[in-house]
């Protein structure tokens, strides 16, 4: 009956040192994969990265003198430094100084200015 019991109890240990032992190397692994980030993460700080400079862009647009920002869509790619410039001004000066400003802006290494001409009210 003795024997019976000294089983048992060995036997009980011995889960309880492999379930700790496996618990151990479970959160060791996890720790590993949460320092590298998912491409999910990944994919989300570089969409974040290209609003900021966008809106970076628009800021610098809006705040110009002479430049006529209400129409304008910026779109930019951070990581590249591409900031592309879409919609319309009212005259041709304004092309030409909304690139200069978008140029102005930190992070901007291109810029392409597909604004057109549309004068007020058309």
């Amino acid at each position: 009956m003795k024997a019976i019991q000294a089983i048992k109890v060995v036997g009980g240990a011995l889960i309880v040192l492999a379930s700790l032992n496996a618990y151990s190397q479970a959160s060791d692994t996890g720790a590993d994969m949460s320092t590298q980030p998912s491409a999910k993460q990944q994919h989300k700080a570089m969409k974040k990265a290209d609003r900021v400079l966008a809106r970076k862009v628009r800021g610098a647009l809006a705040k110009a003198k002479g430049v006529s920002a209400a129409n304008i869509i910026v779109r930019a790619n951070a990581s590249t430094g591409d900031v592309w410039l879409e919609g319309s001004v009212p005259e041709q000066p304004q092309v030409e100084q909304s690139t200069q400003v978008a140029q102005g802006v930190a992070g901007v290494k291109n810029v392409k200015n597909d604004l057109t001409i549309r004068p007020v009210g058309q």
